[in-house]
């Protein structure tokens, strides 16, 4: 049975990188964005270089898109092995509005993407996931959103304060946790990743400062998303092992 997975947010940057690495694996690729054009062309690229893609306009903030996403992946398979829910924003970076602590709608619009779109996609892609002999679902983190390093003087992360975006990071990953306790009877594996400073749009200050380009950062993403049999479900990780909660 062929590979079927399906990344969120991938007509660029880390979104991309990460769909070029499981083509390059065999997977069948399904390029999502929300932009269709962006996502066709990302496919295609793909293609180009010797992978297997389709593509899907698919925004996780629309209820209807990710409904008709889903139905219209499970029109050409029966399954998927992998979800990367790999879209995610930080306007809060460019609001230059001034506030006493955070922006409501900073927070709306973070948690719309980063979280709420997450759980509407995977909930709509579960049914052809628990067809998979081995489903992987791999939700893209940030240890800015760990409480640990948030509360640890020590971390290079405390003294970053991005409200919205942290919290958002942290919500997404206890929704990782009860996820994996949902799925615990399954064949599914749930993984919070974070991939590191990359260079990418979403990066704050300066993409150039970030240390990883995409295509270096992809490496604990596949990880996850190949996990073995027996390897834990519900962990948070990064490049270097375990990363606290």
């Amino acid at each position: 049975m062929s590979s079927v997975s399906i990344v969120t947010g991938a007509t660029r940057g880390l979104g991309f990188a990460t769909a070029q690495a499981l083509a390059h694996l065999g997977h069948l690729v399904v390029v999502s964005g929300r932009d269709e054009g962006a996502a066709q062309d990302a496919a295609e690229k793909l293609r180009a270089g010797g992978g297997r893609a389709q593509f899907v306009q698919l925004d996780v903030t629309s209820e209807t898109s990710v409904k008709s996403a889903a139905a219209q992946v499970a029109r050409w398979t029966d399954h998927v092995d992998v979800l990367v829910n790999n879209a995610g924003v930080l306007p809060e970076w460019t609001d230059n509005q001034p506030h006493e602590f955070a922006s409501v709608t900073m927070f709306e619009r973070t948690f719309q993407t980063n979280v709420f779109g997450a759980v509407a996609v995977t909930e709509q892609f579960l049914p052809l996931l628990h067809r998979s002999r081995a489903g992987r679902i791999v939700n893209i983190s940030s240890t800015m959103g760990s409480l640990h390093d948030q509360t640890n003087p020590d971390s290079p992360y405390f003294q970053m304060v991005v409200p919205a975006y942290q919290s958002s990071k942290a919500a997404l990953n206890a929704v990782t946790i009860t996820l994996s306790k949902a799925l615990a009877a399954s064949n599914i594996k749930v993984t919070s990743v974070c991939p590191g400073f990359v260079q990418t749009n979403l990066t704050p200050i300066s993409r150039e400062q970030a240390p990883l380009t995409a295509e270096q950062a992809v490496a604990p993403i596949i990880s996850a998303a190949t996990l073995p049999a027996g390897a834990p479900s519900g962990q948070f990780v990064d490049a270097a092992g375990i990363v606290a909660w």
